[in-house]
C-alpha cells in the first residue's frame, strides 16, 4: 500500500470541510478527461460514478468492472486534478469484512480522499440489515484509521431507490440514516429521494450532512440548500448526457454528411493543454 501523503490527508480534511456549507455541489467523473474538465470549470471537489466508470471501461453497472481496473481508473484521475476525489464504490466490491478493509485501503493507496458506500443489494432491489450494513461502515472507517487518512465516507441507503418519494419509507430511511451517521459515516445519501418536503423533514431530524441526487425534475439547487442539503452529486446524469449528445452527433454526420454542426468550446490545443505540464 501507498503511503498517505500530508496532501492527500489535507484534500480528506477539505473534502469534509466542504459538508459545512455553503451547499457542495459535486460533479461525477468517469475518466480522467471528464474529471479535468470538472476542475478547470471551478468545482471545488470531484466524485466519481461507478456506472460512468463501468461504462467507460466495457462493463455493465453493479460491481461488474474488475476491481483493478477501477483502481487504475483512480490513479489516473487523481494524478491529474488537485481536488479531493471521493469514489462510488457501489457495496464495497466485497462480501466479507477482511475483504471490504482490503478494498479501501488500495483505494486510498490510489489517492481517494472519500467514497460512497451504498446498503443496496441488486441495485436496490433488496437491503442490507442496517447492523450489516454499520458493520460495514465501520470496516471502512477503521481500515481509513489505520491508513492513516480521515476518509470522507457518504453511505448511500436505496430506500427510496424502488419506491420514489414513498412517505412510508421515510421512517425507515432516518432509522438507517441515524444508523449510519453513528457508525462513522460523515454524510448520508438517501439516492431517489427528491420530494422537498421529505428532504427537509429528513434533514431536520437528522441533523447531519445530506447527499441528494441532481438530476432533470429534482428541486433546484438553491431549493435544496434552503432547507438545509449540505451536498448534491450529479451522478450518472453528466455521462448520460454526453452519451446522448454525442449519439446526436454522429447521427447529423451521418444524416447530413457535413461536420459543420461539431461546434465545441474545446479545440485539440485547448485539451492537450489540460494534460501538458507547466513549462513544456
Amino acid at each position: 500500500m501507498k503511503v498517505v501523503t500530508a496532501d492527500q490527508v489535507r484534500k480528506a480534511e477539505q473534502l469534509r470541510s466542504l459538508h459545512r456549507g455553503p451547499l457542495l455541489l459535486l460533479p461525477n467523473a468517469w475518466d480522467a478527461l471528464s474529471a479535468k474538465i470538472f476542475e478547470e470549470v471551478g468545482f471545488n471537489a470531484i466524485a466519481t460514478t461507478s456506472a460512468g466508470v463501468s461504462w467507460a471501461l466495457g462493463y455493465a453497472d453493479g460491481e461488474n468492472v474488475p476491481w483493478h481496473e477501477l483502481i487504475e481508473v483512480i490513479e489516473h484521475v487523481t494524478d491529474v486534478v488537485r481536488l479531493p476525489v471521493t469514489v462510488d464504490i457501489e457495496g464495497g466490491f466485497s462480501s466479507t469484512t477482511p475483504d471490504l478493509m482490503f478494498r479501501i485501503e488500495e483505494l486510498i493507496g490510489a489517492g481517494a480522499c472519500g467514497i460512497n458506500l451504498e446498503d443496496g443489494l441488486d441495485h436496490g432491489a433488496s437491503l442490507r440489515s442496517i447492523e450489516e450494513a454499520c458493520e460495514r461502515i465501520d470496516a471502512a472507517r477503521r481500515a481509513a484509521t489505520r491508513a492513516g487518512l480521515g476518509l470522507v465516507i457518504n453511505a448511500r441507503t436505496d430506500v427510496f431507490l424502488r419506491s420514489g418519494n414513498s412517505p412510508d419509507r421515510l421512517p425507515e430511511a432516518i432509522e438507517r440514516c441515524k444508523a449510519y451517521l453513528a457508525a462513522g459515516a460523515d454524510c448520508v445519501y438517501p439516492i431517489g429521494l427528491s420530494d422537498l418536503s421529505l428532504i427537509s423533514k429528513l434533514v431536520t431530524e437528522l441533523k447531519a450532512p445530506v447527499n441528494i441526487h441532481g438530476r432533470r425534475g429534482a428541486p433546484t439547487l438553491a431549493e435544496l440548500q434552503a432547507v438545509g442539503v449540505a451536498r448534491v452529486s450529479t451522478a450518472t446524469t453528466p455521462a448520460v448526457f454526453v452519451a446522448g449528445a454525442l449519439e446526436d452527433a454522429m447521427k447529423k454526420l451521418i444524416q447530413t454528411g457535413s461536420f459543420d454542426h461539431f461546434t465545441s468550446s474545446f479545440d485539440y490545443m485547448r485539451l492537450q493543454k489540460l494534460f501538458t505540464p507547466a513549462g513544456k
